[in-house]
């Protein structure tokens, strides 16, 4: 298992945003994000705006611009013009794809702009002077031990992986080194379903039309689950019994509150909100001329019908 450099609570860093006296540095931070591909990216959107809004007006000293990108290229040169255009002096990127944006994230950083990458990591970490996350380690092996014990160990799978990225990789290697401990299931393929719940919906068709028996899939993402269950709703399947998502979509947490469908047995708290508290704790820490700790991750607990009340959050754009 990867070693984490450091773990922090949301509550203590929400605990730490009134603590210490601000340098009056100028920064002018530039925030890359993908556009709402899909519910988990539309819900970092929302929460990157209101970061905006919230922090400038608390720091005169901040200024924070954030754009948007439908694709690695289109990301890939709005970085050039953050950097040209709106002058930024530090940079907070998630990107869209690892591998496309190592480069042009380098050429920033190589320039002298602080760096911090977000969530979707780089293929080559020296691009980069942090990085913040979710717990993607915790994201994939909570769903793998809690689906294996489902199963009581036996059982065919399918796997939707998500787009082709450090993260994604990070956790179905995880999911797999799991399940190396429960030889009694076979993951009958992974395919990708880039987190897009219609993407989701045809790779499962696909299942559904070469296996003829699936007990369980792990759709990895709240969003490619909703895919998945219309599939099989729609190919009108009951040999699957299980589907476990990710992301702790409302819709998803309020299903296995209420118990309305059986095959939603379980989550994984992975907030989109972790934008607005990583933007935050880079502006405040380069307010103050400091640097941020190398890694920052915020824990992906397991969610359940027992404790799934505490992460049910109705107004919760995701």
């Amino acid at each position: 298992m990867k070693k984490i450099t450091r773990r922090i609570a949301v509550a203590a860093l929400l605990a730490a945003s009134s603590a210490g006296a601000f340098a009056q540095n100028k920064v002018n931070l530039g925030v890359s994000i993908p556009a709402a591909t899909h519910g988990f990216t539309g819900a970092v959107v929302y929460w990157a705006g209101e970061a905006k809004r919230d922090l400038e007006k608390k720091y005169p000293d901040l200024k924070i611009t954030v754009r948007t990108a439908a694709n690695a290229a289109e990301q890939a040169n709005q970085l050039q013009d953050l950097l040209s255009v709106n002058k930024i002096n530090n940079l907070l990127v998630f990107p869209f794809e690892s591998a496309a944006l190592t480069k042009p994230v380098a050429q920033i950083h190589d320039k002298g702009i602080y760096t911090v990458v977000v969530d979707r990591g780089l293929s080559d970490t020296s691009a980069q002077d942090a990085y913040i996350s979710n717990d993607n380690v915790s994201f994939s092996r909570n769903a793998a031990e809690f689906m294996a014990k489902s199963l009581n160990g036996k059982g065919d799978i399918v796997i939707l992986r998500g787009i082709a990225t450090t993260v994604d990789t990070e956790r179905v290697d995880n999911f797999n080194e799991v399940m190396k401990n429960h030889p009694g299931i076979k993951i009958m393929d992974a395919k990708f379903g880039n987190w897009n719940r219609d993407d989701a919906f045809k790779v499962m068709q696909d299942y559904l039309t070469r296996f003829k028996h699936i007990d369980a899939v792990w759709a990895a993402d709240d969003d490619m689950a909703v895919g998945v269950l219309k599939a099989i709703d729609q190919a009108k399947r009951t040999d699957i019994k299980l589907v476990f998502g990710g992301a702790s979509m409302k819709g998803m947490i309020k299903t296995l509150i209420d118990g309305t469908d059986p095959r939603i047995q379980g989550n994984i708290w992975f907030s989109p909100r972790f934008i607005y508290e990583a933007i935050r704790i880079t502006a405040e820490a380069r307010l103050k001329g400091e640097k941020l700790p190398a890694t920052t991750i915020f824990p992906s607990p397991l969610v359940t019908k027992e404790n799934a009340k505490q992460y049910y959050f109705p107004d919760s754009p995701f």
